[in-house]
């Protein structure tokens, strides 16, 4: 009896994925919550996890898109674990041979090859298979692709199965089944007077597709562009005391909370700040309707391996610093991991940032619809400014809002800007409110 290796549902936004990997190999026997394959999605990358004991046999190939629901693979269940040491048990005594290496070699030492056999036993060549051998729905496509006969192949997998590997080197040996018309290659008389073209070889270029969440994030900022009217406001903050503080009290909070005192919490509370102060950002377009937002769900973008992904810090008006850092540290933790989920990234009612930790100095960020603004932070360097009538060098930071001209007016704006300043520049803000 084989039971069906299924897509399952993901969410309702996602009707599909890539099959990027599968982690066993096929013929192999798996076990019960062992992962058998990688899924990635344009939000997330999820393992599949095999729901019953047996062999496995592959329906899909890696890179292959599949949708939700599909049948990717069956596991034998009739199939028994392989007894790997049941032959080494049965074996007699007296066919152990009369002298023994002292000591096994280490396991991860390459093996040598003998010389004192100078006549090895020839290796068998893989078994000739007949077209009437059942092809996998992948070599089936490549095989009416190409227009190759299966029967002329010679199969290399399981029980002498033709795998895609084996379609493709036919294909590129440009073997005698091709069609007479791609054997024969008509040469060019080049005309005198143009200079022959310099051709680029195929190994000066890369090509590969776009994942998933590359694709979604290219959707969603075209979207962004095409629907929202996206206006950009700047203005620099000076971190001196931000700074200070974070050295003055930097030991006693990483000794208390576990984690260290960064930037980002600062920025988090003082966006939190400005939008009680000018909840005109704190809105979404939703059809002919304005949706005011009463709590802080802040987005904080994490850059990844495979794409920017912004995970949600849930009701930051009750959070204390410690609280954001260690949710920061966490997401970061899962980002790397492949671990984020959809429920991470559902909602949110404000983005931040920050292109600095890349060295960048100044960007226009572009909003996360349906939000209508998100602030982007930058690099902090040493400028000259005036203070007091003495000029002085002093931490700087270019803050940049972009923000949704349709429901946001450039006053609400630059208003907004300037409250995250002043908490920046005033921590003591922050604390008492005001």
């Amino acid at each position: 009896m084989s039971k069906d290796v299924i897509i399952p549902a993901l969410g309702e936004s996602i009707a599909s994925g890539i099959l990027s990997s599968w982690k066993v190999e096929e013929g192999t026997f798996v076990e019960i919550d062992q992962p058998i394959y990688e899924l990635e999605t344009d939000k997330i990358t999820q393992e599949g996890l095999a729901e019953v004991a047996g062999v496995i046999q592959f329906l899909a190939q890696e890179g292959d898109e599949v949708e939700i629901g599909a049948t990717i693979a069956k596991i034998d269940e009739s199939a028994t674990p392989p007894q790997a040491t049941e032959a080494s048990i049965s074996q007699p005594v007296d066919s152990v041979p009369a002298e023994m290496p002292k000591s096994d070699p280490p396991l991860n030492e390459e093996p040598v090859e003998s010389t004192e056999n100078p006549d090895p036993d020839p290796v068998l060549p893989p078994t000739e298979v007949s077209s009437s051998q059942p092809l996998s729905p992948a070599v089936r496509k490549l095989l009416d692709e190409t227009g190759i006969n299966p029967s002329s192949i010679v199969g290399t997998g399981k029980d002498g199965r033709i795998t895609k590997g084996d379609v493709l080197k036919v294909q590129s040996a440009g073997t005698a089944t091709a069609p007479l018309s791609e054997m024969i290659t008509p040469v060019p008389t080049p005309a005198p007077a143009v200079p022959e073209a310099k051709i680029l070889s195929d190994d000066r270029i890369t090509r590969r597709p776009l994942t998933p969440i590359r694709r979604k994030i290219a959707s969603r900022l075209v979207e962004a562009q095409q629907t929202a009217a996206i206006l950009s406001t700047f203005n620099e903050v000076d971190l001196s005391a931000v700074m200070a503080l974070r050295k003055s009290h930097q030991d006693a909070f990483v000794k208390t909370n576990g984690v260290k005192l960064g930037f980002m919490s600062f920025f988090v509370k003082a966006v939190v700040h400005a939008l009680q102060a000018v909840p005109g950002l704190n809105v979404r377009i939703e059809g002919d309707h304005l949706i005011e937002h009463h709590f802080y769900d802040i987005g904080v973008a994490v850059g990844t391996k495979k794409g920017l992904v912004v995970p949600v810090l849930r009701d930051c008006e009750q959070m204390s610093f410690a609280d954001i850092e260690q949710g920061i540290v966490g997401y970061a933790e899962k980002a790397r991991s492949g671990g984020i989920t959809l429920e991470d990234m559902q909602g949110g009612c404000f983005t931040i940032t920050n292109g600095g930790i890349y060295g960048s100095m100044l960007s226009t960020p572009i909003i996360n619809p349906p939000q209508s603004g998100i602030l982007g932070m930058h690099s902090i360097q040493q400028r000259p400014v005036v203070r007091d009538g003495e000029i002085v060098a002093r931490p700087m930071m270019y803050l940049a809002l972009s923000y949704d001209h349709r429901v946001v007016d450039g006053k609400e704006a630059v208003t907004f800007l300037v409250k995250i300043k002043e908490a920046i520049e005033e921590p003591a803000r922050l604390a008492l409110g005001i």
